[in-house]
């Protein structure tokens, strides 16, 4: 059974298949390991942790990289989690550097799986039992992801709006979008299926496709480099699927926001389409962007008088345009 047959197939069907992975011993399930990437963050850290200790699968180790973190976040995690490795770097090497510290010890111990796990994230605990059952159901997936609701949407504890139930990519327009977001969840999307990238925030990824296709590329620093290694895992042969079986909430944008965001996000797109797009497909995402998307953006900071996200806006765009990186 392949998970490109299970695409149309009700969600009670793949879970009748699934159910036979829950008979192998412990033993014959894949080794995983869970990276979570910590930078002075440590309250949600904390609450990311204790979630993983309440999980079903028995086959995983936890790592924390800490990203220079500026805080007491290392000393506290260590004293509270003894049991667990803290990886220390020295400064901020960005999302895809900082995960690639903890993806090369999965590596080096021949892990047969990786997952990245964002620190401002509650998992449900059966997430990675659900994930690595569909992923071992097909040779060909690389990357699964679950179904993603926030944290707490409304404030008072709201825990069944959608974050992203699998993704949608346009190579046209260069634009990327989560299914079903700020939908509340009535099943509408609880079906298995092949989806164009999974979202970074808890990426589970089989380490020998890391191998083949390489590590996430540390030039994006942040934003869209979880795009452009799932899209290089598609070029080398290996699907991303959503797995809605599998639960995290999300607590969106906790270690984000600002100028940053705004400079990131626009140099980067443009990099991952003039790395990845044909030609036509380029020249068509560069007029819609500088036609459509880029006079609302700049109409919409002057209206705001928000002179500093214009100047960091035309930046990026240059940037993006030269293929630079921040000096």
């Amino acid at each position: 059974m392949t998970i490109i047959k299970q695409r149309e197939q009700p969600a009670g069907a793949v879970r009748g298949e699934l159910k036979l992975a829950s008979v192998l011993g412990h033993n014959a399930l894949p080794t995983v390991l869970i990276i979570v990437l910590n930078w002075n963050g440590k309250e949600d850290t904390v609450e990311c942790l204790e979630s993983l200790n309440h999980i079903s699968y028995p086959n995983y180790e936890v790592i924390v990289v800490d990203n220079g973190s500026t805080d007491d976040s290392v000393e506290q995690l260590k004293a509270r989690y003894p049991e667990i490795k803290v990886i220390e770097n020295q400064e901020n090497l960005g999302f895809g550097e900082g995960y690639n510290v903890g993806i090369r010890t999965a590596l080096q111990e021949n892990t047969e799986y990786v997952l990245l796990l964002n620190n401002d994230t509650i998992v449900d605990p059966r997430f990675l039992d659900e994930l690595t059952n569909v992923a071992e159901l097909d040779p060909r997936v690389g990357f699964a992801g679950p179904k993603i609701y926030f944290y707490d949407n409304d404030g008072r504890g709201r825990r069944d709006r959608i974050n992203g139930a699998g993704t949608k990519l346009s190579m046209w327009t260069g634009r990327v979008w989560h299914v079903g977001e700020n939908e509340i969840d009535s099943g509408q999307y609880d079906q298995v299926r092949l989806v164009d990238y999974v979202i970074g925030a808890c990426l589970l990824v089989k380490t020998r496709v890391v191998t083949e296709i390489g590590l996430l590329d540390p030039k994006f620093f942040t934003y869209w480099e979880d795009v452009d290694w799932c899209y290089r895992g598609c070029n080398a042969g290996y699907t991303s699927v959503y797995i809605p079986q599998a639960k995290i909430w999300h607590k969106y944008g906790a270690s984000s926001g600002g100028a940053p965001n705004i400079y990131y996000l626009i140099r980067n797109r443009f990099w991952f389409m003039r790395r990845n797009a044909l030609k036509r497909q380029y020249f068509t995402f560069l007029l819609r962007f500088f036609l459509y998307e880029f006079v609302f953006q700049c109409r919409d900071f002057l209206r705001q008088k928000d002179f500093d996200s214009i100047k960091t806006s035309c930046k990026a765009v240059f940037d993006g345009l030269a293929q630079r990186e921040i000096a």
